[in-house]
């Protein structure tokens, strides 16, 4: 039996992204822009957790993190993995996502949870105002030890998956661009450095960093 290459029952009209500047949001972001899909952005302030008119964010997804989609239907997606996949599933013809059912979309899926758990989770306590500033460096080294071996994957590839630019890299963008803001020096990363340029030249990507105030 061949693999099963299955997509979303419907395309939906719009949808709703919520949103804050430069958070892991901006995977997300990324990824409607790269899909062309009609969508809704709206501001939600990680900090004071209510939205521009002054409405609880906490109302609207008791979670109070972003990324949060909400569909036309209503049915909703919380977890920035899971919503960039079925995005990249709205049109297959991007070529976002291998298709479902095959070898290759479980190395995405691999990839979408390294990023996730060793390294988007691993620079949290950095931004935590809570975390011994004794216990920082311990943190930022771990971070900069993943790194390093993304940095040895990334030789000779143009992206994590090949030649093809996939929703991994928008979130590997997303979350290696910290770095920068909690002292984690990746100077000497090159494959990585040169990896972050070529997502940046991306028009998409840069639309998306346009739209969070990211880009002039």
């Amino acid at each position: 039996m061949g693999a099963c290459l299955s997509y979303p029952d419907r395309k939906p009209s719009t949808m709703k992204l919520y949103y804050s500047p430069g958070a892991c949001s901006l995977s997300p972001h990324i990824v409607l822009h790269e899909a062309g899909l009609a969508y809704e952005p709206v501001l939600a302030s990680t900090k004071t957790h209510k939205l521009q008119d002054g409405t609880d964010y906490y109302g609207i997804n008791p979670l109070g993190y972003v990324p949060f989609l909400v569909l036309d239907d209503g049915d909703t997606l919380h977890e920035g993995p899971a919503i960039v996949q079925y995005l990249a599933d709205l049109v297959p013809e991007k070529k976002l996502a291998p298709a479902n059912g095959t070898m290759a979309r479980y190395h995405l899926q691999e990839w979408l949870n390294f990023i996730g758990t060793e390294l988007h989770k691993g620079f949290g306590p950095l931004f935590n105002p809570a975390t011994p500033d004794d216990y920082k460096p311990v943190v930022r080294q771990r971070v900069l030890d993943r790194l390093k071996w993304v940095d040895g994957e990334l030789n000779g590839r143009d992206y994590l998956m090949g030649e093809q630019f996939t929703v991994a890299d928008a979130y590997l963008f997303t979350v290696t661009g910290w770095a920068q803001f909690v002292g984690v020096d990746i100077s000497e990363l090159t494959n990585l450095l040169a990896y972050r340029e070529r997502v940046l030249a991306r028009p998409a990507v840069q639309a998306a960093m346009k739209a969070e105030g990211l880009l002039k």
